[in-house]
């Protein structure tokens, strides 16, 4: 009972609103006839005080009043015409707003509402969340606000604080859950990627902090290695980079899946892919150079890498850049190569090319919209990588 009251009231307030305009119009058009009115008779008695002063003659003056009296009577006799016009116009506006309006408000919440739902209250979803993961998280969230010292539950809000990208709250997460629980790579790695997500994919000097820790509890971490080789490639260290990436690459397997990345990056950084198995072979061969995908446009050959090896810096760099240019061309005859446009946004973004970059993700959206999940690993790609996206949906 209390809901339909409540109703009536909001209704009743939204047509008092509605209806002031009218209302108010109305009475405004009705002064202004009025003191039109009142102005011509004002005219009058200003005309017979000229003629009493000797100031006009009587011809004058009849032919002045005469002009006065046809206007006052036009004004008078509109006001009667046109009142009848304004007012059914009102009364429809006024019959909409306080009958159709409502009843169609009506209408819409019986066909689509569910007056017949109890309501849920804040405890109760709590007490009974389901699977709202927006739920579960205020249900820990208020845990741990009673109990400080869970660390497990610290450590299991930190990765949910870090998809959902509040990153303030993932790195005060990561940090409660090391300080209770002591750290781990898994802890220290999720901290880390934190830090960078802060500051837009650069691995700062906390962050290589903490992955320096997270090595020495694991020196054979693929994930902090590669970020260490990273950071010192964003530091302008491309020979030390490389060098960090090669290691990588050897000591990975052979299907690692982070060993495609590795060879990109050792590629910009003036090497040639390395790895388990990435044997050139002899001239001539047309395959795929190793932790490649073979059906992706644009990817090294073997040919590539064994000529790759004769040249200095400058000419390797030149030949990547072409590579790169080839698998922009060819996106753009045929963009459905989804691993093609990961391929050429992580390209232009090692070769330090923001703004192609930058332009490579929006063709690759247009080609992958959101919501689809190839949207998802493209955006995630360039937060990882600090492109800009201005104008993507996120």
């Amino acid at each position: 009972m209390l809901f339909w009251i409540l109703v009536a009231i909001l209704t009743a307030v939204v047509a008092a609103v509605l209806l002031y305009p009218l209302l108010r119009g109305a009475k405004a058009a009705e002064d202004s006839r009025a003191g039109e009115a009142a102005v011509y008779r004002d005219q009058l008695r200003e005309l017979d005080r000229d003629l009493a002063g000797g100031l006009i003659t009587a011809g004058e003056a009849d032919y002045a009043r005469a002009e006065i009296g046809r206007r006052l009577i036009a004004a008078s006799v509109d006001q009667p015409v046109q009142a009848p016009k304004q007012a059914r116009h009102h009364r429809f506006s006024e019959a909409f707003v306080l009958l159709i309006l409502p009843l169609l408000g009506l209408c819409l919440y019986l066909i689509t509402g569910r007056p017949d739902l109890p309501s849920q209250p804040l405890q109760a979803r709590l007490e009974n969340p389901g699977n709202d993961m927006a739920i579960l998280v205020t249900r820990a969230e208020r845990h741990l606000a009673k109990n400080p010292d869970d660390g497990k539950g610290w450590d299991v809000l930190a990765p949910i604080y870090f998809r959902t990208m509040r990153m303030g709250d993932a790195q005060a997460a990561y940090r409660n859950a090391i300080r209770l629980l002591g750290p781990n790579p898994a802890r220290l790695d999720g901290l880390a990627e934190t830090l960078m997500a802060v500051s837009d994919g650069v691995v700062t000097e906390d962050a290589r902090q903490v992955l320096e820790q997270s090595l020495t509890l694991e020196p054979g971490n693929p994930r902090a290695r590669y970020y260490i080789a990273l950071g010192m490639e964003q530091a302008g260290r491309p020979e030390e980079a490389r060098q960090a990436f090669e290691t990588l690459a050897k000591q990975s397997p052979d299907d690692a899946p982070w060993l495609p990345l590795v060879n990109q990056h050792i590629v910009a950084n003036g090497g040639v892919p390395a790895g388990p198995g990435a044997n050139p072979a002899a001239p001539g061969a047309d395959q795929a150079a190793p932790g490649a995908d073979p059906a992706a446009p644009g990817n090294p050959t073997q040919q590539d890498v064994a000529a790759a090896e004769n040249m200095n810096a400058g000419d390797r760099q030149q030949m990547i850049r072409g590579m790169v240019e080839s698998l922009d061309a060819k996106l753009s005859e045929d963009p459905n190569n989804f691993e093609g446009w990961i391929r050429l946004v992580r390209s232009y973004a090692v070769l330090n090319d923001k703004d192609r970059a930058s332009g490579a993700l929006k063709r690759g959206l247009a080609a992958f919209p959101p919501p689809s999940e190839q949207s998802r690993q493209l955006l995630a790609l360039a937060r990882e990588l600090g492109i800009a996206m201005e104008g993507s949906t996120q």
